[in-house]
Parts: C-alpha cells; structure tokens; sequence
C-alpha cells in the first residue's frame, strides 16, 4: 500500500479546533459522528454514534494526558476514518488524570482491511507520546493536523511495514529511540535501570481489547515503556485487528511472569502454563503499566502467586478478587447453559424433524423390544433396504435418533462447562464425568448443577497445589482431571445423587398433578422469569428447566411439553412487542436508531431470539422491561391453560410443525405481542423519563448475547 496513505483517513473537514461539541463524552461522540456522515463515510450519523457511545459506555477511552479515542465499528461506516476536535471546553471520557480537551474518534467499518485497522492502531499509539500531543495542541489550523497525523502514519509504515511486524512488542512509538528487530520483539536496554542482560528479569504479555484498534496497542507499548523504566525485558503479543505475531515458545519458557491486559479471552491461554499471572483490563495496562509491571516483579518472586495452570488462572492466598460469590456462581451458571443450549437446539430440532417425517409414533417403544421404533428401524434397515414405511420414515428415524442422542448430553455438558467456567480446561473432563454420573442416579438437571460446582471446585483446588516445576506439564491434563473426577463422581455417586433424584422425582410428581388454576399460575410465573432479564440468569433459568424436562416428555406425560410451548412463546413476546410498539404503533416514541432495530426485531421474535429487544432495554430498562414481563405472563398463562405443547426446544414459529394446538400457540404469542406493546406505549406517553447522562447508560450485558432463552 502507499506509505502515504492518511489523507484516506483523516481530511480537513473532519477537523475542528478549540470547539465546544457539549458537556458529555456522548455529545462529543454525537458531534464527531454527524462530522463523519457528513463527509459521505457514514451512512447515518446516529448509528454510527449510538455504537461508539455503547462502546464508550463498557470502557471509557479516555488515556492519560488529556486523550481520549472513542472508536467503533459500525455497518454504517464505508471507509476507515478518523474525526479529530480540540475542544475549548474538557469533557471526561473516564481516564484518571482528568478530563479529555483532545479526541480522535475512530470509525471503521465491520469488514475493513487489515492495512487500514494497522495503520489506525499506529495512530492510536502514538496519542500516548508527549511530543506527538504537544504538536496537536500547538497546530494552528486543521491542515496542521492532517499534516500532523499524515507525518505520523506514513513514518511508522515507512519504518516497520503495514501489517508486518508485532508492533507493541516494541517500545519504539512510545520513545522514538530504536528500530523494531525483524521478529517485532524487543529487550530493554542492558543498562536500563543499571541492569544487565544476564540479570534482567523477562516478562511476556498479552493485550487484547474487544475492538482491537486502539486499547490493543497503547496498552502494549505503555507496558514496555514502563518495564523499560523498571528494568526489565518485556515482550507483547497484541492480539488486536491488525496481523498477530505469536510469542517465541522459547521466549515464553525462560519468562519470569506473564502480564495480561485484556478484555477477551486470550487466545491459546495454556502456552503460559505456570507461570506468575498478573491481570486485568487492557485500560489498565494503558493507565497503570507501573503498578502492573512492579506486580508482575513481584509476582516472580512470589511461590503463593497467581499462575496460569493448563490455560486457567489459579490464585495464591494473597491474590485479590475481582468479583463477590454471588457474581462468580452466576457467571459459572451461565457459562454451563450457554454451553449446554447447542445440544439442546441442535438435538431438540432434529427430534422434530423426526417427528415430521416419521410422526409421534417414531419415539414409541417397538413391541418387546425394549428400544424406540426410531432405534429399532436403524437396527434393522437400510439406506438400500428400506423399512415398510418408506424413505421418508426411515430418514425420520436417523434424524430423531441423532437428535435423541445429541439431547442426551445436556445434563453431561450443562456440568461440564459450569467446570470449565470455574477451572478452565482442566475442569471439563471431570465435570462432564460428574454430569454422567447424575444421569446414571436419575438426578437430572439438578444433578448436573450440583455436580459441575463440585468438578470446578475441585480442579480449582487442586490446581492451586504447589507442586514441582517437571509435575507441571502433568497437572492440567491428568491429575487435576483424575482426582477432580474421584471427588465430584464420588460424592455424586456415593452421598449426593440419591438425594437429589428423590427431589427430582417429587418435582416431576408435583408438575404432572398440576391442573386447573395451578397450570395457570405456572405459566404465568414461566413468563415473568423468561422476560424479566432477556437473556440473563432468571431467563436461563426458565429454559433450562423447559429444556431439561424435554427428555421425560411423552405421549402419557405431557406436561413438558406443555412447559416448554410456554417459555418459548413467551420468549417470542419481547421482541415482537417491540417491534408492534417501533414500527407501527408509537414510532415518534422511538428514536431512528430504535426503529431501525424494530424491523429486524419482528424476524427475530417470531424465531424465540430475544436478542431483539437488547437494545430497547438498555436505553429504557423501567419501562421496557415491565411492560414485557406482562406480555410474557399473559402468554405463558394462555399456552399453559390451552395444553398447548412444543416438542422442539427453539426456533418459535418456524418448528410449527413440533407444536401441538399451533393455532392456540399463534393466539398467545399475539395476544401477548400486543398486551406488551399497549403497555410500552402507555408507558411511554405518560410515565415520565427520569433525564440522565448518555454517559450513563450501561452496555449491553455479556449474558444477553446470547439466543433467545439461551
């Protein structure tokens, strides 16, 4: 690509000094993203900024020095681009020395070039050094500024080559002092800090941000520029858009600890099994790199510190917590369910895909066989020896019975991941062994709960043990696994599984008693939970349960079944209500981007994925949210009190055919859709907003992006 390729990026037009664009960080955002589609780059200026202000509301980009870097990506973007202002008045963008009077917000569309995303992520870089913001703040005209940013990026390409070398690996942006060695790592100076190189300690890093522009990088060079100042040897791995050069095994071997600055997980985490962990968020590795570094010193020094174990993070005594209890089960819960739902919608469409090609009579036991006719017509035929019933029944069966199969793992994957989520890689084997087990005692989903926490906690524990250096290797994939597997298993077999099978089965009893008014109230308790939090841990509750009771479905005991048409109709009703209330009903209610979200948000619902109506509830979460909650439990209510019963675990209306009553099913959902939209909408026009920041919407949480009740 040509070395001078800035003028792409930034133009005067996109420039403006010593202006006041407003008090907060979102109507700064707003003013630069109006600046951009102005310019043709944005399709629509309000999209582009409600993503940058969404992304501001999860991390400020606000940097030491008065900088701050808002950034997106956004489908409404065509080109990469940068909108720069110096404001007349500060505005706060979260950084800890204070307020923001220079910004660069950065817009890149969702499929850009990793040229482009390399040579923004220089710029980003160089925000960090002195002389480069001193020089913004003393230009005198917007062409200065373009010629700034143009003398900047053009170097930076000239000297290492776009896309070619581990860029943060080097302290070069932050000091200007020194070429990049052709591998993109490097060693402090043998004299800094009066060391030497025989004596320097070596420390490894990782940052990483969701976006992977800006944070990425600024948090690496600030890290070496801070081991720099303590002496050290530090070597980054920037694992943003731009090309990502892996670590030297090697190097990682004779490292002394390991820092990682991320905000997603990092990639190929058991590389740096062992040893001493220093973690946070990559913000900190841009506003804190000291602090991280002297603890990273200090952990090598440290037996009891936190070390990386076989890709998970075990602490020592002295190791902070991030989260309560409370938080941490919740994460480990949600963890477990959102990777169990595959199984579940993967196996349970399958289920009734048989049922469509073969009928309800294909799950029936086959004489005295003792086996389901789908297994009995596998055992006995062929794809050249085809049953009586034809190759419709025979495809029916092979699509039911690997559906069956697949559903069999829920309970066995639900403890299994609930391991992984609180021990990481070596917690999965003994989880899912435990979960087995639970299933072997007929202890259910329940069973499956209790015995992923024992499994993680276990090899959690287990891990923690200070063992030898060579026994190391050895840990996370045989004795952690082994001993957590003796322990979890043991108690789920020897002391645990009875009890809870015996709750299992009175719960089982209790739902098959149920009738009348009863069946109501259950319906309506479904559609409360399934709507109360739109995807989070009440609503994953809700699910799971409809799920897991799937399997003791059957043509005697329908009351699964039934439970299951209610959650997923109920899920459908969110979405859709919104939709109703955007699009037709009360559209100047809404604002453009809201609309917009409205269309796709009909499509969504009618397929059970809540995710539709995330984007409502984060704006307007006390009024969005109740009036979904009575949609949902009018539905839940009407679906209960019909019989009607769904055989498929997702998809809404596009499994009618799993859907017993599927007339009366569309009747709850609508009524449902339109009792929560006429709420929204009185809501709306006469319960008054409270006003509050832009600043100070909460982002989009990490267990709503997930499917529907999943």
């Amino acid at each position: 690509m040509s070395v001078n390729t800035s003028p792409r990026l930034i133009s005067v037009q996109l420039v403006g000094l010593d202006e006041d664009l407003g008090a907060t960080s979102s109507d700064v955002i707003r003013a630069l993203a109006d600046r951009v589609a102005a310019t043709g780059r944005a399709a629509d200026g309000d999209v582009l900024a409600e993503d940058a202000i969404k992304r501001e509301a999860s991390v400020g980009t606000g940097v030491p020095g008065g900088i701050a870097i808002p950034h997106a990506r956004s489908a409404s973007v065509s080109e990469p681009t940068l909108a720069m202002s110096r404001l007349a008045r500060k505005v706060s963008f979260g950084a800890p020395d204070g307020d923001a009077d220079i910004v660069f917000m950065i817009a890149v569309p969702e499929g850009a070039d990793k040229d482009h995303l390399t040579v923004l992520s220089t710029l980003a870089r160089a925000l960090i050094r002195e002389d480069f913001t001193t020089a913004l703040r003393a230009a005198a005209s917007p062409q200065e500024i373009v010629d700034l940013v143009d003398r900047e990026v053009s170097s930076e390409v000239s000297e290492a080559g776009v896309g070619k070398v581990s860029r943060a690996s080097s302290p070069t942006a932050a000091t200007g002092q020194e070429a990049r060695p052709a591998d993109g790592t490097h060693a402090a100076d043998d004299d800094a800090a009066g060391s030497t190189a025989s004596t320097r300690k070596v420390i490894v890093g990782v940052t990483a941000c969701p976006t992977g522009i800006a944070h990425t990088y600024m948090a690496a060079d600030a890290l070496v520029a801070a081991a720099r100042r303590a002496g050290a040897e530090m070597h980054v791995e920037t694992q943003g858009s731009s090309q990502v050069e892996p670590l030297d095994p090697a190097l990682i071997a004779r490292a002394d600890a390991v820092v990682f600055a991320v905000d997603v997980d990092v990639r190929d985490r058991g590389r740096f099994a062992g040893k001493p962990l220093v973690s946070g968020p990559v913000k900190r590795g841009v506003d804190e790199p000291d602090a991280m570094i002297a603890e990273a010193l200090r952990a090598s020094d440290d037996p009891n510190a936190a070390r990386v174990q076989g890709g998970t993070v075990t602490e020592g005594a002295g190791a902070a917590k991030d989260e309560h209890f409370g938080q941490a089960l919740k994460r480990w819960l949600l963890t477990g369910v959102s990777y169990m739902i595959p199984f579940v919608a993967g196996g349970g469409l399958l289920m009734a895909l048989g049922f469509l090609l073969a009928g309800y009579g294909i799950a029936l036991t086959h004489g005295d066989d003792g086996v389901s006719n789908a297994v009995y017509t596998l055992q006995h035929s062929t794809l050249l020896n085809l049953p009586p019933e034809g190759l419709g029944y025979y495809l029916g069966a092979a699509a039911f019975e690997i559906g069956s199969v697949s559903l069999g793992f829920l309970v066995a994957a639900l403890a299994g991941y609930i391991a992984y989520a609180i021990a990481d890689r070596p917690g999965i084997a003994p989880g899912f062994v435990a979960g087995s087990i639970a299933v072997f005692m007929n202890a259910g989903f329940l069973g499956g709960l209790v015995g992923g926490l024992i499994a993680g906690g276990a090899a959690y524990w287990i891990g923690r043990i200070p063992t030898w250096r060579w026994l190391r290797g050895l840990m996370p994939v045989v004795i952690i696994p082994l001993f957590a597997s003796i322990i979890a298993s043991g108690l789920m077999l020897l002391v645990l599984g009875g009890p809870i099978a015996w709750v299992m089965t009175e719960l089982t009893a209790w739902l098959n008693s149920l009738s009348g008014a009863s069946v109501v109230l259950l319906g309506i308790i479904l559609g409360l939970m399934m709507a109360f939090d739109l995807g989070g841990p009440v609503n994953k509750v809700a699910y799971a349960f409809a799920v897991a009771g799937l399997g003791a479905g059957s043509a005697t005991n329908v009351v699964p079944f039934e439970i299951m048409a209610a959650v997923m109709a109920a899920g459908m009703v969110p979405p859709l209500a919104l939709a109703l209330a955007s699009t037709l009903l009360y559209r100047n209610g809404f604002t453009k981007p809201e609309r917009e979200n409205g269309k796709a948000a009909w499509l969504l619902g009618a397929s059970f994925i809540s995710e539709g109506a995330i984007p409502f509830a984060a704006a307007d979460p006390l009024r969005v949210i109740p009036a979904s909650m009575v949609g949902a439990a009018v539905t839940g209510a009407i679906s209960m009190a019909a019989g009607v019963t769904s055989r498929a675990p997702h998809g809404g209306i596009f499994v009618f055919f799993a859907i017993g009553d599927v007339w009366m099913f569309i009747v709850a959902v609508l009524v449902g859709t339109i009792v929560s939209a006429l709420v929204l909408v009185g809501l709306k026009k006469w319960v008054r907003r409270a006003p509050v920041s832009q600043d100070a919407l909460v982002a989009e949480p990490a267990e709503a992006r997930v499917v529907a009740a999943a």
